[in-house]
């Protein structure tokens, strides 16, 4: 499904790169880092793209503070009407399944396609987290592959593992694995922090 035609966007700076965040009159659309896969290019950059938004665009203004307060460790979620129209019955069947997932913790993509009562339907309910069109908000980074694996995050992985160390959650992972005998693997010990995904690169 498309995107609404009465969308407007607004780019903002984050200590994890530049973010695109767009609304409706409805809620919240996207929250894109640049670079992201996914992203509607044509609509963020093309000839036709939507028009920025004043300044003072409510909802966008809110969605900036409250992002930024969630990057300085100082909220754990967000209050913000959102709009999710432009994904499938079936992607926004998944998107709001990621609503539910606290913070600080994960689930493996197994678990969520139980969840939402389609275990057979992993890729399927991997491809919809992949494409959620409202990143960090809508929490898809707290979604791992088997075994903790940080598999498939469009925003890239070096933000996956910086926004679940921010939420302790990549601690918490490390700690159990490390008591079921597995220990911290070379992979792990390479992710950044989240203070060197800070100057990273969008």
């Amino acid at each position: 499904m498309p995107f609404s035609s009465d969308i407007v966007q607004s780019r903002i700076a984050t200590p994890l790169g530049e973010v695109r965040l767009a609304a409706s009159p409805r809620g919240l659309a996207g929250l894109w880092f640049d670079g992201q896969r996914h992203q509607p290019v044509q609509a963020l950059d093309g000839p036709a793209a939507w028009p920025q938004a004043p300044a003072d665009h409510p909802l966008l203004r809110e969605a900036a503070g409250q992002l930024a307060g969630y990057l300085r460790g100082e909220r754990t979620g967000f209050d913000l009407p959102l709009d999710l129209d432009s994904g499938t019955p079936f992607q926004q069947a998944v998107w709001r399944a990621l609503l539910g997932i606290r913070h600080g913790a994960t689930v493996s993509y197994g678990a969520l396609s139980r969840q939402l009562g389609r275990p057979l339907a992993v890729r399927a309910v991997g491809a919809a987290v992949g494409r959620n069109p409202v990143s960090v908000v809508v929490p898809c980074h707290r979604v791992l592959g088997s075994g903790g694996a940080l598999t498939g995050y469009a925003g890239g992985l070096e933000r996956k593992a910086a926004l679940l160390r921010l939420e302790g959650a990549l601690a918490s992972l490390r700690t159990a694995h490390a008591q079921d005998g597995g220990g911290a693997s070379d992979d792990d010990d390479a992710l950044p922090l989240f203070a060197q995904a800070a100057g990273m690169q969008a």
